[in-house]
Protein backbone atom coordinates (compact mmCIF):
# COMPACT_ATOMS: atom_id res chain seq x y z
CA UNK A 1 0.00 0.00 0.00
CA UNK A 2 1.35 3.59 -1.04
CA UNK A 3 2.18 5.68 1.56
CA UNK A 4 1.51 9.85 1.99
CA UNK A 5 3.57 12.33 4.32
CA UNK A 6 2.11 14.74 5.78
CA UNK A 7 3.87 18.04 5.22
CA UNK A 8 5.43 19.86 8.36
CA UNK A 9 3.04 22.66 8.78
CA UNK A 10 -0.03 20.05 9.08
CA UNK A 11 2.15 17.34 11.70
CA UNK A 12 2.82 20.61 13.61
CA UNK A 13 -1.46 21.57 13.53
CA UNK A 14 -1.93 18.10 14.50
CA UNK A 15 0.30 18.55 17.04
CA UNK A 16 -1.41 21.46 18.26
CA UNK A 17 -4.66 19.85 18.14
CA UNK A 18 -3.30 16.90 20.31
CA UNK A 19 -1.93 19.48 23.27
CA UNK A 20 -5.30 21.75 23.20
CA UNK A 21 -7.43 18.00 23.51
CA UNK A 22 -5.40 16.48 25.94
CA UNK A 23 -4.24 20.04 28.42
CA UNK A 24 -7.11 20.50 30.51
CA UNK A 25 -8.15 21.03 34.38
CA UNK A 26 -6.25 17.49 35.45
CA UNK A 27 -2.79 19.17 33.66
CA UNK A 28 -3.01 22.44 35.44
CA UNK A 29 -3.59 21.01 38.81
CA UNK A 30 -1.34 17.66 39.29
CA UNK A 31 1.76 18.76 38.25
CA UNK A 32 1.56 21.70 40.75
CA UNK A 33 1.00 19.28 42.95
CA UNK A 34 3.51 16.58 42.21
CA UNK A 35 6.06 19.08 42.21
CA UNK A 36 5.30 20.38 45.88
CA UNK A 37 4.60 17.18 47.24
CA UNK A 38 7.68 15.42 45.31
CA UNK A 39 10.31 18.25 46.37
CA UNK A 40 13.81 17.01 46.17
CA UNK A 41 12.60 13.56 44.84
CA UNK A 42 11.24 15.72 41.59
CA UNK A 43 12.78 13.45 39.25
CA UNK A 44 11.54 10.13 39.61
CA UNK A 45 7.96 11.47 40.65
CA UNK A 46 8.70 13.15 36.98
CA UNK A 47 9.18 9.78 35.32
CA UNK A 48 6.26 8.36 36.82
CA UNK A 49 4.11 11.44 35.91
CA UNK A 50 4.86 11.23 32.24
CA UNK A 51 4.90 7.53 31.79
CA UNK A 52 0.99 7.46 32.94
CA UNK A 53 0.33 11.01 32.14
CA UNK A 54 2.00 11.43 28.14
CA UNK A 55 3.17 7.77 27.57
CA UNK A 56 -0.15 5.84 28.08
CA UNK A 57 -2.38 8.26 26.08
CA UNK A 58 0.15 8.48 23.35
CA UNK A 59 -0.36 4.67 23.45
CA UNK A 60 -4.03 5.03 23.20
CA UNK A 61 -4.38 7.44 20.10
CA UNK A 62 -2.06 5.19 18.90
CA UNK A 63 -4.04 2.33 19.20
CA UNK A 64 -6.76 4.02 17.43
CA UNK A 65 -4.63 4.98 14.75
CA UNK A 66 -2.78 1.26 14.22
CA UNK A 67 -5.64 -0.95 14.62
CA UNK A 68 -8.08 1.07 12.10
CA UNK A 69 -11.04 0.90 14.63
CA UNK A 70 -13.91 3.75 14.12
CA UNK A 71 -13.81 4.64 17.91
CA UNK A 72 -13.50 2.84 21.47
CA UNK A 73 -16.47 0.86 20.99
CA UNK A 74 -15.12 -1.11 18.31
CA UNK A 75 -11.41 -1.46 19.78
CA UNK A 76 -13.29 -2.78 23.01
CA UNK A 77 -15.31 -5.36 21.05
CA UNK A 78 -11.71 -7.08 20.20
CA UNK A 79 -12.68 -8.27 23.99
CA UNK A 80 -16.42 -9.50 24.07
CA UNK A 81 -19.09 -7.41 22.98
CA UNK A 82 -20.52 -7.03 26.67
CA UNK A 83 -16.92 -5.81 27.95
CA UNK A 84 -17.27 -3.36 24.83
CA UNK A 85 -20.70 -2.29 26.11
CA UNK A 86 -19.59 -1.85 29.54
CA UNK A 87 -16.31 -0.47 28.92
CA UNK A 88 -17.20 2.36 26.66
CA UNK A 89 -20.65 3.21 28.87
CA UNK A 90 -18.11 3.46 31.96
CA UNK A 91 -15.04 5.53 29.78
CA UNK A 92 -17.75 8.07 28.78
CA UNK A 93 -19.26 8.61 32.14
CA UNK A 94 -15.90 9.06 33.63
CA UNK A 95 -14.29 11.51 31.16
CA UNK A 96 -17.74 13.06 31.33
CA UNK A 97 -20.19 13.81 34.04
CA UNK A 98 -19.23 11.73 36.65
CA UNK A 99 -14.94 13.10 37.10
CA UNK A 100 -13.54 15.18 34.01
CA UNK A 101 -16.76 17.57 32.66
CA UNK A 102 -17.54 18.92 36.13
CA UNK A 103 -13.65 20.17 37.15
CA UNK A 104 -13.40 21.62 33.56
CA UNK A 105 -15.75 24.67 34.55
CA UNK A 106 -14.93 24.31 38.38
CA UNK A 107 -11.32 25.00 38.35
CA UNK A 108 -11.84 27.46 35.38
CA UNK A 109 -14.10 29.44 37.89
CA UNK A 110 -12.06 29.06 41.10
CA UNK A 111 -8.55 30.72 39.47
CA UNK A 112 -10.24 33.44 37.46
CA UNK A 113 -12.98 34.54 38.83
CA UNK A 114 -13.91 33.16 42.01
CA UNK A 115 -11.43 35.66 43.68
CA UNK A 116 -13.15 38.77 42.20
CA UNK A 117 -16.75 37.81 43.85
CA UNK A 118 -18.17 37.73 47.20
CA UNK A 119 -18.56 34.59 49.48
CA UNK A 120 -23.01 35.10 48.92
CA UNK A 121 -22.85 34.72 45.01
CA UNK A 122 -19.94 31.77 44.75
CA UNK A 123 -22.81 29.37 44.12
CA UNK A 124 -24.48 31.30 41.55
CA UNK A 125 -21.62 32.45 39.97
CA UNK A 126 -20.48 29.41 39.27
CA UNK A 127 -23.79 27.95 38.31
CA UNK A 128 -23.84 30.87 35.31
CA UNK A 129 -20.73 30.26 34.31
CA UNK A 130 -20.88 26.74 34.14
CA UNK A 131 -23.85 27.12 32.30
CA UNK A 132 -22.24 29.59 29.36
CA UNK A 133 -19.10 27.18 29.66
CA UNK A 134 -20.47 23.73 28.16
CA UNK A 135 -23.00 26.38 25.99
CA UNK A 136 -19.77 27.61 24.51
CA UNK A 137 -18.74 23.82 24.12
CA UNK A 138 -21.10 22.84 22.86
CA UNK A 139 -21.45 25.64 20.40
CA UNK A 140 -17.79 24.50 18.99
CA UNK A 141 -18.29 20.47 19.62
CA UNK A 142 -21.25 20.82 17.06
CA UNK A 143 -18.69 21.44 14.11
CA UNK A 144 -16.39 18.37 14.32
CA UNK A 145 -15.03 18.71 11.31
CA UNK A 146 -13.60 22.09 12.21
CA UNK A 147 -11.79 20.84 15.17
CA UNK A 148 -8.45 21.50 14.15
CA UNK A 149 -8.88 25.29 13.02
CA UNK A 150 -10.26 25.71 16.71
CA UNK A 151 -8.09 23.53 18.44
CA UNK A 152 -5.11 23.42 16.90
CA UNK A 153 -4.99 27.01 14.72
CA UNK A 154 -6.72 29.15 17.50
CA UNK A 155 -6.99 28.15 20.90
CA UNK A 156 -3.34 26.37 21.32
CA UNK A 157 -1.42 28.54 20.27
CA UNK A 158 -3.28 31.39 22.14
CA UNK A 159 -2.79 28.92 25.22
CA UNK A 160 0.69 28.59 24.49
CA UNK A 161 1.88 32.15 25.00
CA UNK A 162 0.22 32.55 27.81
CA UNK A 163 1.58 29.43 29.31
CA UNK A 164 5.01 30.41 28.25
CA UNK A 165 4.16 33.70 30.04
CA UNK A 166 3.42 31.74 32.98
CA UNK A 167 6.50 29.44 33.34
CA UNK A 168 9.27 32.47 32.65
CA UNK A 169 7.23 33.98 35.51
CA UNK A 170 7.73 30.95 37.95
CA UNK A 171 11.29 30.76 37.08
CA UNK A 172 12.06 34.71 37.33
CA UNK A 173 10.18 34.92 40.47
CA UNK A 174 9.62 31.45 42.50
CA UNK A 175 7.49 31.10 45.26
CA UNK A 176 9.61 29.10 47.09
CA UNK A 177 12.95 26.25 46.93
CA UNK A 178 12.75 22.87 47.00
CA UNK A 179 11.90 20.97 50.48
CA UNK A 180 11.76 17.22 51.30
CA UNK A 181 9.39 15.08 50.43
CA UNK A 182 6.00 14.09 51.47
CA UNK A 183 3.74 11.37 51.92
CA UNK A 184 4.34 8.78 49.15
CA UNK A 185 6.45 10.59 47.11
CA UNK A 186 9.45 10.51 50.02
CA UNK A 187 8.87 6.43 50.07
CA UNK A 188 7.58 5.77 46.62
CA UNK A 189 7.53 8.85 44.50
CA UNK A 190 7.78 7.19 40.91
CA UNK A 191 4.24 5.08 42.22
CA UNK A 192 2.86 8.40 43.41
CA UNK A 193 4.11 10.29 40.17
CA UNK A 194 2.75 7.40 38.06
CA UNK A 195 -0.89 7.85 39.95
CA UNK A 196 -1.07 11.44 39.73
CA UNK A 197 -0.07 11.58 36.31
CA UNK A 198 -3.33 8.83 35.57
CA UNK A 199 -5.59 10.67 37.67
CA UNK A 200 -5.38 13.65 34.93
CA UNK A 201 -7.54 11.25 33.25
CA UNK A 202 -5.39 11.49 30.07
CA UNK A 203 -4.91 7.94 29.46
CA UNK A 204 -8.60 7.02 29.30
CA UNK A 205 -9.43 9.98 27.40
CA UNK A 206 -7.02 9.36 24.66
CA UNK A 207 -9.12 6.56 23.48
CA UNK A 208 -11.98 8.81 22.51
CA UNK A 209 -9.34 11.11 21.06
CA UNK A 210 -7.73 8.86 19.31
CA UNK A 211 -10.52 8.59 16.50
CA UNK A 212 -10.74 12.74 16.27
CA UNK A 213 -7.56 12.36 15.46
CA UNK A 214 -7.62 9.19 12.58
CA UNK A 215 -10.74 11.95 11.47
CA UNK A 216 -8.34 15.26 11.50
CA UNK A 217 -5.83 13.05 9.22
CA UNK A 218 -8.98 11.48 6.96
CA UNK A 219 -9.86 15.61 5.92
CA UNK A 220 -6.03 16.32 5.68
CA UNK A 221 -5.57 13.19 3.28
CA UNK A 222 -9.35 13.99 1.68
CA UNK A 223 -7.77 13.34 -1.69
CA UNK A 224 -6.81 10.45 -1.43
CA UNK A 225 -9.84 9.06 -0.01
CA UNK A 226 -9.47 5.63 -1.27
CA UNK A 227 -6.74 5.67 1.13
CA UNK A 228 -7.36 4.45 5.20
CA UNK A 229 -5.01 6.09 7.35
CA UNK A 230 -3.11 4.50 9.58
CA UNK A 231 -0.86 6.55 11.96
CA UNK A 232 2.66 5.85 12.35
CA UNK A 233 3.71 8.31 15.19
CA UNK A 234 6.90 10.00 14.71
CA UNK A 235 7.19 9.25 10.98
CA UNK A 236 4.01 11.33 9.54
CA UNK A 237 2.89 9.08 7.26
CA UNK A 238 -0.43 8.06 6.25
CA UNK A 239 -0.45 4.59 4.89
Amino acid sequence: METQKLSTKNLIFIGMMLFGMFFGAGNLIFPVFVGQQAGTQFWPALIGFLVSGVGLPLLGVAAIGVTKTDGVFTLAQKVGRLYAYCFTILLYMCIGPLFALPRLASISFEVGLSPFISSAHQSSSLLIYSVAFFLIAWLFARKPSQIMVYVGKVLTPAFLVLLAILLVMVIIKPMGHGQAAVGDYASVPLVAGFTAGYSTMDALAALAFGIIVVNALKVLASHNRDKLPRIRFGLGVLQ
